[in-house]
């Protein structure tokens, strides 16, 4: 997996509550056992209309509106516990989600698709909105290491939570088990010295 340091990226803002995972991947779209193409479907009903054609107002079919982050409003994630809704974020280019208030199954899945979740205060979230409706390209920079997130437009920054292990397999571009080789020398140790 690609290290997750620091990133700085224009957003694509979704200021919509209580988005949940069938709304990110609708439910017809889970027969595939491969993360790949998930990224065609995501937020589809949104996306397209009965006839398949896009629907002009939705922001992914924006092209002003493009990058690695998107912004959401509270309550991101809610619903079933469906991992293909991490897969589509994922697939589709998205490397963070901020949103003040995330789902706790779809947080975890999330982490475990190397997609980012951020969690902001009510007021910062409001921020972000206010500055890419202003400024299309309004950048966000996401700081892993100092656990912060910047809006570059007002300058203005939070910290942000992160599971410490996750934080870790995200710095290092680890999955699980890249994460227990990396500790095999200390594991192998600990066994002679039982």
């Amino acid at each position: 997996m690609k290290k997750f340091v620091t990133l700085t990226s224009t957003v694509v803002p979704l200021p919509i509550e209580n988005v949940d995972t069938d709304q990110i991947i609708p439910a017809r779209f889970l027969k595939a056992t491969s993360k790949e193409g998930f990224g065609d479907n995501l937020f589809r009903d949104w996306r397209y209309d009965k006839h398949n054609q896009p629907v002009a107002s939705f922001v992914l079919n924006n092209p002003a509106y493009k990058g690695e982050i998107l912004v959401a409003g509270k309550n991101f994630g809610s619903g079933s516990s469906r991992e293909h809704a991490a897969w589509a974020l994922a697939d589709y280019g998205f490397s963070v989600v901020v949103s003040s208030f995330f789902a706790d199954i779809f947080k975890n899945n999330a982490m475990n698709n190397f997609v980012l979740p951020v969690v902001v205060s009510e007021a910062f979230l409001s921020g972000i909105f206010e500055s890419v409706n202003r400024d299309r390209q309004t950048t966000l920079t996401i700081d892993l290491k100092a656990q912060r997130i910047t809006n570059n437009a007002t300058g203005q920054s939070e910290p942000f939570a992160i599971n410490a292990y996750k934080k870790e397999c995200f710095l290092n571009g680890f999955d699980d088990i890249d994460y227990l080789l990396s500790k095999k020398d200390t594991i192998e140790a600990y066994e002679r010295s039982i």
